[in-house]
């Protein structure tokens, strides 16, 4: 991410980076490279250690999914985050010399990916997956109801520990754009709806140096 150089757009603390992971769970798990190269769309799941910080990443797949074999012969992997993002529109400003541009806030994580199928690390994994997912929901449904129809699923499954090497984190939110600017490109993303992103581009703006 060519972004992810420019220190205006870099993530103020560590929270950032968890909140976008939490709003945006779904991410491509990528093995580059050589004839077994592999992509994988998947959740992944925060650790956090002791000091608050995020250290890991955790998910599971398929067994039968190429990219566990991928994997085992080379751990290296990475998550790739993509959170709110929308065009901005020169047509909502005033000073219509003005070039497009594109917002969002985006993530790339280096990993060392350990493989598990021992049946705790598996329960833990889903376990801990379906109870964050379905916190706050009405009737909220927990992974014992499956019965005996659990066991099936988690033979089928590996469980992955991706320990975190390196973050590229960019939150480009218009830390770049004059007061006036902004709070019109503000009022055309939520003509847009693009609300979601319109949260994140405010709350770095209260930030911002005056």
């Amino acid at each position: 991410m060519g972004h992810a150089r420019d220190s205006r757009y870099a993530p103020r603390h560590d929270g950032d980076v968890l909140r976008l992971l939490d709003a945006q769970p779904f991410t491509w798990l990528v093995s580059a490279g050589g004839d077994d190269a592999a992509f994988t769309p998947l959740p992944l799941r925060t650790e956090i250690d002791a000091e608050g910080r995020l250290v890991a990443l955790r998910g599971h797949v398929a067994r039968r999914n190429p990219h566990v074999a991928r994997l085992r012969r080379d751990p290296i992997a990475y998550a790739l985050v993509i959170g709110p993002h929308a065009y901005v529109s020169p047509s909502w400003l005033d000073d219509r010399t003005q070039a497009p541009s594109w917002n969002y806030a985006a993530a790339a994580f280096t990993l060392h990916v350990d493989c598990s199928e021992t049946e705790a690390d598996i329960a833990d994994e889903l376990d801990a997956l379906v109870t964050s997912m379905e916190a706050g929901r009405p009737n909220a449904w927990a992974l014992p109801e499956m019965g005996e129809r659990y066991a099936r699923l988690a033979q089928g499954v590996t469980a992955l520990r991706g320990r975190i090497l390196d973050t590229r984190a960019t939150f480009k939110l218009g830390q770049d754009e004059a007061p006036h600017d902004f709070a019109q490109l503000i009022a055309g993303l939520v003509s847009g709806g693009e609300h979601d992103l319109v949260a994140w581009m405010r709350d770095f703006d209260a930030d911002r140096p005056a």
